[in-house]
């Protein structure tokens, strides 16, 4: 949700920002102008009926006190008050529409994303990690699971249908081990603070962070109870501190939390049908930070080396991407794009997404913060995976598999086997 002082003063700057994403209904933005501009009039109006009612209504006691006939002016004092109500319905029905236009925008882009159309106009920032020179031909996780009896995917199909799976063994014991070594880590070196949350959320905690009202059929919604599934822990964590002010003392807030997470996946029909790559449900740590809006694009660079830290712990090869104007979500301002080298499958993979928001989910949200001065300001909102934990099980087994199909599993997973 974008201010509207802005959307009003600079709509033709925020057309521009929009159409770099592909936006097409630009015309929403002129009717957004009309709707603010209609209110502002009708809310002037409404004033000056408000006060000649209070005039009037003085002058019936007075009337009433003299023992006068206030019949005539107590119609005159109901006519106008019939005339404020039917201002008053307008200016709800304008608020609802305005309402629905704002949320449906998504966010403006900063000025440091590149502009193109899709994940092929990215930009590669650096790359980290060596070059592993394989004496044979890498296999791909879902095999090499397979043959060891750690994945049984005909399984998962016969309990949930596509896209399901399960572990046995030290799969199992493998998917725990990396959630284990992810929050240890992030909790005993880089700050945060564990937290527990439900895996259902409630329609407005998907509408503070921006997965409804537009993307309503992407998700899992259980119709009876009106709850959801959430697709990732940032739904939870960032609703922790909605319809809350926050101390600035308190600024950074940085939580992390465990959590299965649910998606459709509609729109990948025929894509990596196979494996641990894209799946129904999946297993996730998830890193979230509350920021002064001066400190954001610090607290952002900060999360994205804590993404980094995991990969390197593990000694796995990535690169880091700076998502173009075409492929960045509609919630974020500027994205960061983690990507794992999988031998087996010979291709780069994403694993973790770190965006920063600024004051989009806030404002939808109204998460804010009392500055030293005392005024209530909206906090800046960041998440990142850190990391989704199936793919990286997935990475650690390409990287690590020997000749014989066996893995040599990293030195800091060791300890949690």
């Amino acid at each position: 949700m974008i201010d509207l002082k802005y959307i009003t003063d600079n709509t033709e700057e925020l057309k521009s920002n929009l159409e770099l994403r592909g936006f097409k209904d630009l015309a929403v933005l002129d009717q957004l102008a009309d709707i603010i501009q209609k209110k502002k009039v009708l809310q002037k109006e409404a004033d000056v009926f408000r006060e000649e009612r209070n005039k009037a209504s003085k002058e019936i006691g007075k009337v009433k006190q003299a023992g006068g006939d206030i019949a005539a002016a107590s119609a005159a004092v109901k006519e106008i008050g019939d005339k404020i109500k039917k201002i008053e319905d307008d200016l709800e029905s304008l608020e609802s529409k305005l309402l629905e236009i704002n949320l449906g925008l998504p966010n403006i882009l900063d000025k440091d994303v590149p502009v193109g159309k899709n994940e092929h106009d990215n930009k590669v920032l650096y790359e980290v990690g060596e070059v592993r020179d394989y004496k044979f031909t890498p296999k791909p996780h879902f095999e090499l699971g397979e043959t060891l009896g750690w994945f049984n995917f005909e399984k998962g199909t016969k309990l949930a249908g596509a896209r399901a799976y399960t572990y046995f063994g030290i799969g199992a014991k493998l998917e725990r081990a990396l959630a284990n070594f992810m929050l240890e880590t992030h909790t005993t070196e880089h700050g945060y603070t564990e937290v527990w949350v439900p895996i259902m959320v409630n329609d407005e905690c998907m509408t503070t962070t921006g997965q409804y009202p537009k993307f309503k059929d992407e998700y899992y919604r259980l119709e009876r109870d009106e709850l959801n599934l959430i697709p990732t822990a940032e739904v939870p964590l960032t609703n922790l501190y909605r319809d809350e002010i926050i101390s600035e003392n308190s600024l950074p807030i940085s939580i992390t939390a465990h959590t299965s997470c649910f998606r459709r996946e509609a729109g990948s029909y025929g894509k990596d049908t196979r494996g641990l790559v894209r799946v129904h449900q999946f297993q996730k740590v998830e890193l979230v930070k509350f920021a002064r809006p001066e400190d954001s694009e610090e607290e952002h660079k900060k999360m994205l080396s804590h993404a980094e830290n995991i990969l390197k712990k593990l000694g796995i090869r990535y690169r880091v991407m700076l998502l173009c104007s075409g492929d960045i979500s509609a919630a974020s301002s500027k994205t960061y794009d983690l990507e794992v080298w999988m031998p087996g499958l010979n291709r780069w993979m994403e694993i973790s997404s770190v965006s920063n928001f600024k004051d989009f989910q806030a404002r939808r949200g109204k998460i804010r913060y009392k500055s030293k001065e005392g005024k209530n300001q909206l906090v800046h909102t960041l998440n990142g995976s850190g990391l989704a934990i199936g793919r990286t099980l997935a990475a650690v087994i390409e990287t690590y598999q020997k000749e014989d199909g066996t893995i040599d599993f990293p030195e800091v997973l060791k300890k949690y086997l």
